[in-house]
């Protein structure tokens, strides 16, 4: 009997209200494309770049660092 073979994507959901509904369905209906692919390409820049880091580190101001 073989393994269930594991989906390689994710899902993430989220909510709008009927306005911002309304206007990303305009938007793409005007530019020809569909919602999911317009969030996709606009988030991209934001989240290929940190695929294969396992940690961030956070840049610290020397502003912060005098506070403690």
């Amino acid at each position: 009997m073989k393994a269930k073979k594991r989906k390689p994507y994710k899902t993430i959901s989220f909510k709008l209200s009927w306005r911002q509904y309304k206007s990303l369905t305009n938007f793409c209906k005007h530019r020809n494309t569909t919602p999911v692919k317009l969030i996709k390409k606009n988030m991209a820049k934001y989240i290929n770049s940190y695929s294969d880091e396992s940690t961030i580190v956070d840049y610290v101001t020397p502003n912060q660092i005098d506070l403690f």
